[in-house]
C-alpha cells in the first residue's frame, strides 16, 4: 500500500505536470495528426509515391532529431537557469542554440545535398517489380528537393519553442503548432490534388506544404517571443551583443555534444533497422510507413511525458530542491506508463481498420496492420525507457544517457536485426518483435539507472 502511495502524487504535482504536458500533447497530436492525413493523402497516389516520400522522411527524421539532440544539451541549463531565477544565463543559452542550430542545419543540407541517391536507394530492394524502383526513386527525389526549403525555419523555430517551453511557456509553441498544422493540411489539399485551380503537384506539393507550415510556425513563435519582453526577459538585446563568455559556451557544448551524437547514432540506428527490414521488400516499407504513421501519432504521449519530465525535474534541480526529486521521477515514470499502456489499447483496438485508409495492396494493409498491433502491446515498454531517459538526462548525465539510449541500439538490437534479415528466412513480424523485445534490457537498465539517483545533480 506505501509503495503504491509512493508512486501516486499529490493533486498539485498532478496539475503541473498537466499543465506542460497537456498542451505539448495537444501539439505534438495535432501536428502528427495532420502529417497523419498528409501522408494517407499521399498515399491515394500510389505505393510508389507513398514509399518514395517515406524514405525521405526517415532521412529528415535524422536532421529533426538531430536538431531535438543538439539543442536539448544546451536546455538542460536553461531550464536549471529559469529554475534559479538567471535570466542572463538563459539569454547566453539562447545564443548558443542559434549557434548550434545554424551549424546542424548547415551540415545535414551539405550531406543530404551530395548523398541523397545513395542514402534513398539502400532502402529499394527487388519485391517483383523492377519499375517500381525506379519509380519510388524518382518520387523521393522529387520530395526531397522542396523538402531543402523547410530546414532552416525548422531549426530557428525549435530554438524558440524549446526555450519558451523550458521557461514554463508551453501555451505560445502549442498554438503556433496549431497554426501551422492547419496551413500544412489546406495546403496538402491544395498542392497535392491541385484543387481551387492550382496545378497538381503530386509528392512536391505535399514537400511544399510542408515547408510553408515550417515558416508560418517559426514567424508565429518568433513575432511572440519579441513582442512580450516583459514575459520573456531573456529576450531583450539577444541579438543585439551576440556574446557568449567563453567558459560557458564550452560548457554547454560539453554537455550538448553528447546528445547531439547520440540523437544523430540513434535516429541512424533507427534508419538502419528500417534498412534491415527493407531487405524483405518494397512491400515492407511501404507497410512500416502506415505503422510508424499511425505510432507517431500515438507516440505523442509518452513523448510530451518524457518533455514534461525534464522540464520539471530540471526545474526542481536548479532551484535545489533534491529532498524529494527521487520520488517525482518515480511518480512521472508511473504516470507515464499508466497513460501509454491506455493509448496502447486504443491502439490495438483499431490496428486492423487504420490500413485500409490507404490505396495499397491487400499485403501491405495486412504487414501494417500486423506492425501496429506489436508497437501497441510495446506501448508500456517505449514510456518506462523514455521517462527514464529524460529523469537521467535532466540533471546533465548526458554520458549515461549515450550509453542507455544510442550504443544500447547499435550493441543489440541493430546487430539482431542485419542477422536475422540477412542470415534467416524468418518472416518479418516475428523479426520486428524480437527486435522490440531486446528492449527490456534497458528498461531494466533504466530502472536500475533511476532508483540510484546519479542523475541528481544542480549545473547551475
Amino acid at each position: 500500500m506505501n509503495k503504491h502511495r509512493y508512486l501516486i502524487g499529490s493533486r498539485d504535482f498532478y496539475s503541473k505536470l498537466m499543465r506542460i504536458a497537456v498542451p505539448i500533447m495537444i501539439q505534438n497530436g495535432i501536428t502528427n495528426f495532420v502529417n497523419l492525413l498528409d501522408n494517407i493523402m499521399v498515399g491515394q497516389l500510389g505505393t510508389n509515391q507513398m514509399s518514395g516520400v517515406s524514405i525521405v522522411n526517415q532521412l529528415m527524421l535524422v536532421y529533426n532529431l538531430v536538431i531535438f539532440g543538439g539543442l536539448a544539451g544546451i536546455g538542460i541549463f536553461t531550464a536549471q537557469y529559469y529554475g534559479k531565477g538567471d535570466h542572463d544565463g538563459i539569454r547566453y543559452t539562447f545564443r548558443a542554440k542559434i549557434i548550434m542550430a545554424v551549424f546542424i542545419c548547415a551540415a545535414a543540407f551539405v550531406i543530404l545535398f551530395a548523398g541523397s541517391t545513395g542514402f534513398i536507394g539502400m532502402y529499394l530492394h527487388e519485391d517483383g517489380s523492377a519499375g517500381s524502383l525506379t519509380e519510388t526513386m524518382r518520387y523521393a527525389r522529387e520530395y526531397l528537393q522542396v523538402m531543402y526549403v523547410s530546414m532552416i525555419p525548422f531549426a530557428l523555430g525549435t530554438v524558440y519553442a524549446d526555450t519558451l517551453r523550458e521557461t514554463g511557456e508551453t501555451m505560445v509553441p502549442m498554438k503556433a503548432g496549431l497554426l501551422a498544422v492547419v496551413v500544412n493540411l489546406i495546403g496538402n489539399y491544395i498542392l497535392i490534388f491541385g484543387h481551387f485551380g492550382a496545378p497538381a503537384l503530386g509528392v512536391a506539393g505535399a514537400a511544399a506544404a510542408t515547408a510553408l507550415s515550417r515558416i508560418v510556425e517559426f514567424v508565429y513563435v518568433a513575432v511572440w517571443t519579441h513582442r512580450h519582453t516583459e514575459r520573456n526577459r531573456f529576450i531583450a538585446g539577444v541579438y543585439r551583443r551576440f556574446r557568449i563568455p567563453a567558459d560557458l559556451f564550452f560548457k554547454y557544448v560539453k554537455k550538448a555534444f553528447p546528445l547531439l551524437l547520440n540523437e544523430l547514432l540513434w535516429t541512424v540506428a533507427q534508419t538502419t533497422l528500417l534498412q534491415c527490414y527493407s531487405v524483405r521488400g518494397l512491400m515492407v516499407v511501404a507497410s512500416f510507413n502506415i505503422s510508424n504513421t499511425l505510432g507517431n501519432v500515438m507516440n505523442v504521449s509518452f513523448i510530451a511525458m518524457g518533455s514534461a519530465i525534464a522540464i520539471i525535474i530540471g526545474q526542481e534541480l536548479g532551484a535545489g530542491r533534491t529532498d524529494r526529486v527521487r520520488q517525482h521521477a518515480e511518480q512521472l515514470a508511473f504516470a507515464a506508463v499508466i497513460l501509454c499502456s491506455l493509448v496502447g489499447v486504443v491502439m490495438f483496438a483499431i490496428a486492423g481498420l487504420f490500413p485500409r485508409l490507404y490505396n495499397t495492396e491487400e499485403e501491405v494493409r495486412a504487414l501494417a496492420t500486423g506492425l501496429i498491433r506489436i508497437s501497441a502491446i510495446c506501448m508500456p515498454m517505449y514510456a518506462y525507457e523514455n521517462a527514464a531517459y529524460f529523469t537521467i538526462r535532466s540533471g546533465g548525465k548526458v554520458l549515461v544517457t549515450f550509453l542507455f539510449d544510442s550504443l544500447f541500439c547499435w550493441v543489440f538490437s541493430v546487430p539482431a536485426a542485419f542477422i536475422l534479415s540477412r542470415f534467416t528466412g524468418i518472416p518479418i513480424l516475428p523479426m520486428f518483435l524480437i527486435i522490440q523485445m531486446i528492449e527490456l534490457i534497458k528498461v531494466a537498465s533504466g530502472f536500475l539507472l533511476v532508483r540510484k539517483g546519479i542523475w541528481i545533480n544542480n549545473l547551475t
